[in-house]
């Protein structure tokens, strides 16, 4: 039986490329479509998104701050930048993975129900953590929580361990640090 000239030896597990994770900020026009078309990029060419936020920035320029978390290869990650960068509504596209220091923060409301030792010990994590009781009843919370993917993973991970009901994040918002602008 013939071998195959690229097949993987058995027992030998395939060499994985190095993914990389990227925080991309792009600025566009805040126009109908925009969002749709930076979405119909990534989807098109099966490329992932792992967090994706946008808002208006500057009403009298009429521009928008779209932030994309995304992951791929080097290669993948420069493609993504390339591609965004020839859109028609974007004025400038800025990895600030690459760029240096950056702020990068999450919004999450995270719905606990639970009583008794149960309840005390959701106020307590959460205090540590310092997320607050935006709303309550007898037998659940719903806490407000601003910080890292990483910090509201670690919360949610305690919460689903003391009756986690429901979880809804707002994806990232970066920033560069220092005086420089988008």
């Amino acid at each position: 039986m013939p071998s195959r000239p690229h097949a993987i030896p058995p027992g030998a597990r395939p060499v994985e490329p190095n993914i990389e994770k990227h925080t991309i900020s792009v600025l566009v026009d805040n126009e109908p479509g925009v969002l749709a078309r930076v979405i119909g990029l990534f989807s098109g060419r099966g490329y992932n998104i792992e967090s994706l936020t946008v808002a208006e920035v500057d009403a009298e320029q009429q521009v928008s701050r779209i932030t994309i978390v995304t992951s791929g290869t080097r290669m993948i990650i420069e493609q993504i930048k390339n591609q965004l960068d020839r859109l028609v509504p974007v004025h400038r596209v800025r990895d600030l993975t690459d760029e240096g220091p950056f702020i990068e923060r999450e919004l999450a409301l995270i719905k606990v129900a639970g009583t008794g030792d149960r309840r005390i010990e959701s106020l307590r994590i959460a205090d540590i953590f310092k997320a607050r009781v935006v709303d309550a009843t007898l037998n659940s919370f719903v806490f407000e929580m601003t910080g890292t993917a990483a910090e509201l993973d670690d919360f949610i991970g305690l919460m689903r361990q003391l009756g986690l009901v429901d979880v809804s994040r707002t994806g990232a918002a970066a920033i560069s640090k220092g005086a420089a602008s988008l």
